[in-house]
Formats: structure tokens, C-alpha cells, sequence
């Protein structure tokens, strides 16, 4: 038999091999690299400060499936917060790990609250924003420190917006002495790198230990976040976080992460990321959580929740029947995770088509577990119903909505639903 011509869609092209770090809080241990499943992270917004605000703030992330949670520590009064953070989610029965986010003062804030050092489960370190001249590698050596006196991870995070200018003057002086420079572009690139991979080799002369590294280097434009990354994962084995660092807000946020991120992470470069996205005013703050969840999702990486299924629409749809039934379905599928993970294991791989008439309808509901196709313009009035690619039954009248759902709800119990031992 000859070979088909179409390689197989199983996901990346081949993971790339890296250290292993894990971050802990109590039982809980979230593993980054070394092969471990691609890890969605996200940050609050809060003042830090409000101790009450910013833990429920992080237990709506956590809920809606944010595997570790970064909160700003920028004064004394956020420093002195974090234990009763920390505390209060514990109270909450909510055991996601929190990272630090330290900026110009972290030396000092991890040295006078050694309570904030000890509840933290990582360290985020911009090497940027440590200090200047002779200050810079002291303050930075100190809350390296930290990291090794509290057995701490630590993120070495490059941001184009605050690299260190000194190390971007010897990068441009070096380039000014090739035969041929580099363009500007290049220049910026090579800094974040090396500013990445330097400060990670200076960490582990400090006494941490190399499986304890995270680096990142984020910009905000898609074709740069892609080239600094592929450089940096071809010159080093640290695990790498991904993200563009200003993302923007509404669909242009979410288009620009989708682009960059599933390039690198087609490539197998990413083990932990995050969508930078701007709430709108008001807006939610666990939408960049969905959006992660459902990047690595659709790529076949993860399987967070229940994937819906559904049409467009057209000039046969002029009803929004199968657009509400689609929102609510998914809306439901959602909110259940929660409860369902623990309860219903594979349920998370389960596919529901909700599709809106007769063209593909009946087709891409045979392909799910559990498809309806309703009834488009000028069509009968009847619903059919297909599970596991056979029509079981046709729903029809003012309840479809609400039969379906009990539809999926019996599917999920009876097909996920754990075996008591005989």
C-alpha cells in the first residue's frame, strides 16, 4: 500500500526539548517544560493592596481555568497583602499558585516581607527594571537570593518596552564594529536574547538551580515575537513562556496572540503562555484565560471544555434560533467544567454540533457525540437530533433549547460518568 501524501494532524511538529521546572503551592504542582502539557497563565488587575478584591479577582481566574496567577507586588502595602491573599484563597478552597510580579523595588520587597517572599509560588523578574549601573547587579543578586532561600521559580522576563539600556549600548557597539551591521531590528532582537540568556546563566551562578529558570522575551508585534523566539529557543533549554506584551483589546487582541502564538507554538517552542488582552471598560477579566484555553484547544494541544460546533450562518438562517442555542450550549459547557472535571473524566474531549440547516446540518452532526440541526428558512419545522453519529430523535416545538441541554447533560453522565468498582 503506498504511503498517503497527507501527514497526519496530530498537533506540533515536535515539541522542543527543555528543562523541567515545576511550581508548587501546598499539593498543588503546576510543571513547566520538560514535555508537560502547555500552561495557561493570566495576571490581575487589582490593587494588590485590596487584599479581598484581588483574591476574589483571582478565584473567578482560577475558575475559569488560569493554572497559575501573577499579581503585582510594587509597595509595601501590596508586599504586606499578599499573605492575606494567600490566606483568603485558602479560605475559598482555591490552591492556584500565585507569581510576584517585582519591578524596581523587588530587592527590597522580598528582603522587608520575607511572609510576601515565603506565600508566593514564583518570582517574576524583569532584568530591565532591577537597577542601574553598579546598583543593577547587587539588587538583582538579592532577590535571586530570595528565590534560593524560599526555594522559589523564578521568570526572567525581557520586555522590549524596558530592556536594559546598558546591555542594548554593547549590543549596538558590537554591531557597529561588523563588517556588515545588522539592522536596527536584528540589534533589538539579539539584546532581548541575550539580556534573556545572560541573566539566566548569572541566576544559576548565584545558586539557582538551572530547573528553577522560566525566560520570556515579549514584544507586541506578531513577526517579531515569532523571531526573537525561535532564536532564543535554538540558544538555550530553559522553558519559555509566550506572549505579545501588549496585546490590545477585542478581536484585534485576540487575532494578534492567535497569530504569533500558534506559529511558535506549531513549532513546539511555548510551555506556559498568556493573552495580554485590555478588558474593555467593564469588560471580564477571565476572557483572556478563555482565549488561551481555546488557542491550545483548537490546536489540539489541550482540552480544557466541551468544543460546540456551529455554522455561520446564511441566507437559509434567517432565523437566530441555532445562534442562541449555540451561546447557551456553550455557555453551559463552560460553566460546568468546574464541577464536571472532577466528576466526569474525558469529558472535556466531548464535541456538540449545533448547526442551523439541512445543508451541513445532518453531516457535521453525525461527525459529534451529540449534533442537532435545526430548522433553517422555509424548512420543516423539526429539529433532528443525532448522537454518535446515529439520529436518535427530533425535537420540535418552543422547548428545543431546553430538551437539548438535558440531551447533553444525560450524554455527559451516562458516557463519563465514573465506574463504581463490583
Amino acid at each position: 500500500m503506498s504511503s498517503s501524501p497527507f501527514p497526519i494532524a496530530s498537533g506540533p511538529l515536535g515539541r522542543r526539548q527543555s528543562r523541567r521546572a515545576v511550581i508548587r503551592y501546598g499539593e498543588r504542582e503546576v510543571a513547566v517544560g520538560g514535555g508537560a502539557p502547555v500552561m495557561v497563565q493570566s495576571m490581575t488587575n487589582t490593587d494588590t493592596a485590596d487584599a479581598i478584591g484581588t483574591a476574589i479577582q483571582i478565584k473567578d481566574l482560577a475558575r475559569a481555568g488560569s493554572e497559575v496567577v501573577r499579581i503585582t507586588v510594587n509597595s509595601p502595602e501590596a508586599a504586606a497583602a499578599v499573605p492575606a491573599i494567600r490566606e483568603q484563597l485558602d479560605r475559598m478552597g482555591v490552591d492556584v499558585p500565585l507569581v510576584g510580579d517585582f519591578h524596581y523595588n523587588g530587592h527590597t520587597l522580598l528582603n522587608d516581607y520575607p511572609d510576601c517572599a515565603k506565600a508566593l509560588s514564583k518570582y517574576r523578574i524583569n532584568p530591565g527594571n532591577v537597577g542601574k549601573g553598579a546598583k543593577r547587579d547587587s539588587q538583582f543578586a538579592q532577590m535571586i537570593e530570595a528565590a534560593c532561600r524560599y526555594d522559589k521559580p523564578v521568570r526572567i522576563g525581557v520586555n522590549w518596552g524596558s530592556l536594559d539600556q546598558a546591555l542594548l549600548a554593547r549590543i549596538m557597539d558590537e554591531n557597529a564594529g561588523r563588517a556588515e551591521p545588522w539592522p536596527a531590528q536584528a540589534v533589538m532582537y539579539e539584546a532581548l536574547v541575550t539580556s534573556a540568556i545572560e541573566n539566566a546563566q548569572r541566576a544559576e551562578e548565584l545558586g539557582l538551580a538551572g530547573d528553577k529558570i522560566i525566560l520570556s522575551c515579549k514584544v507586541s508585534g506578531v513577526q517579531d515575537l515569532i523571531a526573537v523566539y525561535r532564536e532564543l529557543a535554538r540558544r538555550c533549554d530553559y522553558p519559555l513562556h509566550l506572549g505579545l506584551t501588549e496585546a490590545g483589546m477585542g478581536s484585534k487582541g485576540i487575532v494578534a496572540s492567535t497569530a504569533a502564538l500558534s506559529v511558535l507554538l506549531q513549532e513546539g517552542i511555548g510551555d506556559t503562555i498568556r493573552i495580554s488582552l485590555t478588558p474593555e471598560p467593564g469588560g471580564d477579566r477571565t476572557r483572556e484565560v478563555i482565549v488561551g484555553q481555546e488557542i491550545l484547544q483548537t490546536m489540539g494541544l489541550r482540552k480544557f471544555t466541551p468544543m460546540v460546533i456551529a455554522c455561520p450562518g446564511c441566507g437559509r438562517t434567517t432565523s437566530t434560533v441555532f445562534q442562541d442555542l449555540a451561546d447557551k450550549i456553550q455557555t453551559y459547557l463552560r460553566e460546568q467544567m468546574p464541577q464536571w472535571k472532577g466528576v466526569y473524566p474525558g469529558v472535556e474531549s466531548m464535541n456538540v454540533a449545533v448547526m442551523g440547516c439541512i445543508v451541513n446540518g445532518p453531516g457535521e452532526s453525525k461527525h459529534a457525540n451529540i449534533g442537532i440541526s435545526l430548522p433553517g428558512t422555509g424548512e420543516s419545522p423539526a429539529a433532528p437530533v443525532f448522537i454518535d453519529g446515529e439520529k436518535r430523535m427530533t425535537l420540535r416545538g418552543e422547548r428545543i433549547a431546553e430538551e437539548f441541554q438535558t440531551i447533553v447533560l444525560d450524554y455527559v453522565q451516562t458516557h463519563y460518568g465514573k465506574q463504581t468498582a463490583v
